[in-house]
């Protein structure tokens, strides 16, 4: 007979209680503990409102309380999730889709400490032998010192002569960066004009700005000479001078050569990650070369010529990590036999989450949203932390569908471990893993926020809604395919793992390009097609934007409204602007009052004044077919495209746009919905409803389908199909089996990935690649349509 339970055994689920972040509608359900849970829904039902801005926000904000008030005012403050209860709640880690850090000396093997490993191994093992891990590190510097210290001995006090040394593993020439820049001056001075006159064309660099006060009241240089009549000396102070204390405005500041100013300003950070207007500087004004001395290793001499077997350090992070894996192997040295062990678990979890094809050298910056998903997983997979809420965000995004049944084990796995373990995901392959399934509805934005259904899988499919229709959906091969038009010619391409590929892309159609992760598909797309006259890329960088960014700003649709707004009413745009003019004097145009409270969370309030519509009252009086500015922006795209085309509020370039947000499924979206507020599948379709403006004969898409729901993936094969009869050439880079089925051809890259891939195993037609079933690519799609 069983005894009574233990008081704590009821604590088994996560219970929430009027939750309303965003469009949430009181949303109230409770979470099993220790299981996997789906949430699905449209894309902009509201998931990730739920598990991440409510649950997962709510166990981070109660942690960072447990510190001291003096760590706290060092951490970014957090309010409280609108929700009126929840309980049973646990440490929750959150596995983003965000791409990793612009730090450009941040790599793969420095995010997952499979470089500081490395480093002791070849301290210990290696010859000749370098005093410390450290003189394998690329971001070490060696130097040396001389100085003298005070030794107390009894009574006396005596100075001694001291030397130090300290061996870096740091290449001197490119101080680790594994490249050199060589900056076009040309590009950032004006010799005809003065610095008072804007010599220096940096962007931000203004004659007025304190950047160049530095330069102008220093002392070293004469403002209203121009830069032409330069002496050497002045000319060397302006670019080439080292720190120096200055007084500026009567303020001590430090004065700096521009040059060096550029570099740790700019050239220091990740290309991918900065600001666009600063990205074109960079790309136009420095060319950087890999670096002569360490060859883009990063390393110096000494610990190049450091190996263990005849393999150094640059060599063991330049293998692709499922070579590493088998080198790591075969080391036998028993005094080392415990860091040996968690080096190769650690290379064995890379092998098995399916990045075996990245190396350890690579650039973190320049991994996909799913790449980096992937990498943070690891450190979790082996930690002995249980009872903990693991938070993914479409953890298959980028991933073939042979990788999915790997990262659906992972998952199982961290949950078998004692862990509660949240995905929101689309794809049926991953929802069919799922202990308990969260289906949220019925619609998008407005339309939803509520919980339609919560269950088992089999419930879900009985369920009738949107998901439980659409799970068991299967897009069918086409009847007839295409004819293609022409063909773009790839030859000889070799990028990162291709080996010398000739391929032709037709034109004129549909062509979905497709292999296992790693097998060279963007290599391929992105090194050889995209670049050329007519070709408009759009690929998985983000969207960045403030809570001041809206649909109508990013798309550029409130310009012409805000100058139909300003004819119909004789006054100026600026006015219908809630970031120039027409803004709130109270909020300056953001809508909300933040009130800092010290060492309590900072509080945000409703504008009192414009009552959160972020406009002057006099702004509301001026009208557009009977519509204020703000009437406007709260339009859904749908209601706008319909709204710009009647005959006194007719905006045609606006009903344009408003129909491009319609045609990527956003039709939902009000046109001055923050973008902050946006899901990850909402920002890409928006940037492609941006993207689309641009004329071009050929259009390439980059994973389409990451963030849409089912139901949605059917409106992106429609505008798809539009596009392509409008005559242009669409190549799609897709995982997705719907898509694969709807192409006219298909160009399946492997057969592996990594150095076991960048190969064209398969070019045709859907239906001849079924047939053939030569590929993992050809195996899926075959299973899918049921063939």
């Amino acid at each position: 007979m069983a005894g009574p339970t233990h008081p704590a055994d009821a604590h088994d689920a996560i219970r929430v209680r009027g939750a309303r972040e965003n469009n949430l509608k009181d949303v109230s359900l409770d979470l099993p503990k220790r299981r996997l849970t789906v949430f699905t829904g449209v894309s902009g039902s509201g998931k990730s409102s739920l598990v991440f801005d409510t649950i997962a926000a709510e166990s981070r904000r109660m942690i960072n309380e447990t510190y001291s008030s003096f760590v706290q005012n060092f951490m970014p403050t957090m309010a409280r999730p609108d929700v009126d209860l929840l309980e049973g709640l646990t440490t929750a880690i959150t596995v983003s889709q965000e791409r990793m850090g612009a730090n450009s000396r941040s790599t793969v093997g420095t995010a997952t400490d499979a470089n500081a490993m490395l480093r002791i191994l070849f301290s210990r093992l290696a010859e000749p032998r370098l005093p410390s891990p450290q003189a394998y590190s690329f971001n070490v510097a060696s130097s040396t010192g001389v100085g003298s210290v005070k030794v107390a001995k009894g009574a006396s006090t005596q100075a001694q002569k001291r030397e130090y040394t300290l061996v870096g593993g740091m290449c001197a020439r490119c101080e680790g960066m594994g490249r050199v820049d060589d900056i076009d001056l040309t590009q950032i001075l004006d010799d005809s004009r003065s610095l008072a006159e804007g010599a220096i064309t940096v962007p931000g660099y203004t004659a007025d700005g304190w950047a160049v006060r530095m330069y102008t009241e220093s002392g070293f240089l004469d403002p209203d000479k121009p830069l032409r009549d330069y002496s050497e000396r002045e000319r060397d102070s302006l670019l080439y001078k080292a720190p120096t204390k200055v007084k500026i405005a009567g303020i001590n500041m430090t004065y700096e050569g521009l040059i060096p100013k550029i570099q740790k300003s700019m050239l220091s950070k990740d290309l991918e990650a900065m600001q666009p207007h600063i990205r074109a500087f960079v790309e136009r004004a420095v060319a950087f070369t890999t670096c002569p001395d360490c060859a883009g290793t990063r390393l110096n001499d000494g610990a190049r010529g450091s190996r263990i077997d005849g393999v150094s350090i640059a060599d063991a992070c330049a293998m692709q990590i499922t070579d590493l894996a088998a080198w790591a192997g075969t080391i036998d040295a028993p005094e080392v036999a415990p860091l040996l062990s968690g080096l190769r678990a650690l290379l064995d979890a890379f092998v098995e989450i399916g990045l075996g094809y990245l190396s350890l050298d690579r650039p973190a910056g320049t991994l996909s949203g799913g790449e980096s998903q992937r990498t943070r997983m690891i450190r979790h997979l082996g930690s002995a932390l249980t009872d903990v809420t693991y938070v993914f965000d479409e953890p298959t995004i980028g991933l073939h569908p042979h990788d999915i049944e790997s990262m659906n084990r992972l998952l199982l796995q961290l949950r078998d471990k004692g862990n509660t373990v949240l995905v929101v995901e689309h794809k049926p392959e991953a929802i069919a893993i799922a202990d308990h399934v969260v289906d949220m509805g019925p619609g998008a934005g407005g339309s939803g926020g509520e919980v339609v259904y919560q269950g088992d899988l089999s419930g879900l499919r009985a369920s009738g809604t949107l998901t439980g229709g659409h799970l068991d959906h299967r897009a069918a091969l086409k009847d007839a395919v295409r004819t293609p038009t022409g063909s773009i010619e790839v030859r000889g391409a070799s990028s990162h793992n291709l080996r010398d590929v000739d391929v032709d892309v037709p034109t004129g159609v549909l062509v979905v390009v497709t292999g296992v992760a790693g097998s060279g598909k963007s290599s391929l797309i992105h090194g050889s097609v995209a670049g050329r006259e007519g070709v408009v890329a759009i690929d998985q960088s983000a969207i960045k934007g403030s809570r001041r960014s809206n649909p109508a700003t990013y798309t550029g649709l409130l310009e012409p409204v805000r100058k139909a707004f300003a004819k119909a009413n004789g006054v100026k745009p600026a006015l219908f602007s809630a970031n120039s003019e027409g803004a709130c004097p109270a909020c300056n145009g953001a809508g909300v009052i933040y009130t800092d409270l010290g060492p309590m969370d900072t509080v945000e309030t409703p504008c009192e004044v414009c009552e959160g519509r972020r406009f002057q009252a006099a702004v509301l009086a001026h009208t557009l077919g009977g519509r204020s500015i703000v009437d406007v922006l709260e339009m859904p795209a749908a209601e706008a495209a319909r709204f710009f085309l009647e005959d006194d509020a007719r905006v045609p370039a606006a009903a344009a746009i408003a129909a491009r947000l319609v045609d990527v499924g956003l039709g939902y979206v009000k046109l001055g919905q923050e973008l902050t507020s946006l899901s990850g599948g909402e920002r890409q379709r928006l940037r492609l409803a941006a993207r689309m403006a641009e004329r071009g004969d050929v259009y390439i898409l980059d994973e389409p389908t990451t963030g849409l729901h089912l139901a949605d993936v059917d409106n992106l094969l429609g505008l798809l199909d539009r596009l392509v009869d409008a005559g242009r050439t669409v190549i799609v880079i897709e995982h997705h089996q719907a898509v694969m089925a709807h192409a006219d051809w298909i160009i399946d890259l492997g057969p592996g990935a990594g150095h076991d891939g960048g190969r064209v195993v398969f070019e045709g037609t859907p239906s001849a690649l079924v047939a053939d079933r030569s590929t993992l690519t050809g195996e899926h799609l075959a299973r899918y349509i049921g063939a």
